[in-house]
């Protein structure tokens, strides 16, 4: 639990509920509920327009009925990616609505006159943004006639044509609203996702780097001591030392890699390395002239050792192991060189890792790089090169 928590908070990088200065945002949910309030009141507001004026109990009826419905589709309208919907029903949806806009107007005039800005608001929803922007603008123009034919003044018609205009971009506005904190809230999940699949990928990378090499180093000191117990107990006495020094190491590691945080001492791997390549009887030629560097850049190289060493030890039957690690130029240079390289390449082992691959994005990851190759001797090398202070 500790690690999701962990992930949770700071891998994203951001309180997955609030801003910076700790302000909640609001929930897709609540985006649409003000949405459908927004729709629903100014539905309201035609409603009660109509009703204001001295009509039939059947004029009445049929406002109510074409309140619904217009309501009805706007909502279809003002739903999520709306826009994605195939030509043809939105074509008969801004259809039904283009109708029930315009032609209520003949019996119930300027009160009607609101729903103007429904339709607006769909123009601007479902069409391009070119076609949507000018159908919008004529849509508020038009709405210039009703209150003139009815006998109204001037400022009347421009009150409906502004309301129109208004009530357009407000529908608009809060429906895309909705949508961009819909889109926001599928972001920070994927995120969230790819984040869970970052640490899983980082921790079965650090625990190929590191268990591969100490089970590598037990098996072949466990294998030395069940040499040695007949002939030498005293050598295989301190060979069982260095098996449970290993032992408690590997422990060690493994905690700091499932909490995180791990560092590893350059030069205690190279002395490591040392210790189990002679232990496999392999002859060892060890040069490091290299200074301190960052404890980033260490971590890398001790890794790159590790595993160069491992593959020794798995993947050849060499007898002679060269280590150098030099500084020049602003830079570190490790280089692990090996004989014993088989003839034809070995197939890959069902339960293999790829130690190589991992290494060679942790070196990239500081600005360095990573190389393996047979050179013309045959024998096989492994080359990281970085620079003292990571550069990415």
């Amino acid at each position: 639990m500790g690690l999701r928590k962990r992930l949770a908070d700071a891998s994203i990088g951001a309180p997955p509920t609030g801003t910076r200065s700790g302000l909640a945002l609001p929930g897709p949910r609540l985006a649409r509920v003000i949405l459908r309030v927004a729709l629903l009141s100014y539905t309201s507001i035609t409603a009660l327009n109509v009703f204001s004026t001295n009509l039939s109990s059947t004029g009445r009826a049929g406002a109510v009925a074409g309140l619904v419905v217009v309501f009805l589709i706007q909502l279809r309208h003002s739903s999520l990616w709306a826009a994605r919907r195939p030509p043809l029903d939105k074509a008969l949806t801004l259809g039904t609505q283009l109708l029930l806009t315009y032609l209520p107007l003949f019996v119930y005039h300027a009160q009607w006159g609101a729903l103007g800005g429904f339709f607006a608001g769909s123009l601007l929803l479902l069409l391009p943004p070119r076609p949507a922007w000018t159908l919008f603008a004529a849509t508020g123009l038009s709405m210039f006639l009703p209150p003139l034919l009815a006998g109204q003044g001037i400022v009347d018609s421009i009150y409906l044509c502004q309301s129109t205009l208004l009530t357009g971009l407000v529908v608009y506005a809060l429906s895309r609203l909705s949508e961009v904190i819909q889109e926001l809230a599928d972001a920070h999940g994927e995120l969230a996702r790819l984040a869970v699949v970052r640490e899983r990928l980082r921790f079965a990378r650090d625990l190929h780097d590191l268990l591969g090499f100490s089970l590598s180093a037990i098996t072949l000191k466990s294998e030395l001591v069940h040499r040695l117990i007949p002939t030498h107990p005293e050598l295989a006495t301190q060979e069982v030392t260095d098996i449970l020094s290993i032992s408690r190491q590997s422990l060690a590691d493994v905690r700091q890699v499932a909490s995180g945080f791990r560092d590893m001492s350059l030069d205690q791997e190279v002395t490591s390395a040392e210790s189990v390549l002679r232990a496999a009887d392999v002859e060892v030629r060890l040069r490091v002239v290299a200074g301190p560097a960052d404890h980033q850049v260490e971590n890398v190289l001790a890794a790159v050792l590790r595993e160069a060493v491992t593959n020794v030890l798995r993947h050849s039957k060499a007898s002679r192991c060269a280590i150098e690690l030099t500084a020049e130029h602003g830079g570190m240079t490790l280089t692990v060189v090996n004989d014993g390289v088989p003839d034809e390449p070995t197939a890959p082992s069902p339960h293999g890792g790829s130690g190589l691959g991992n290494l060679a994005l942790r070196v990239s990851e500081i600005g360095g790089t990573l190389s393996s190759r047979v050179l013309a001797d045959g024998t096989f090398e492994v080359r990281a090169v970085t620079p003292r202070q990571p550069t990415r």
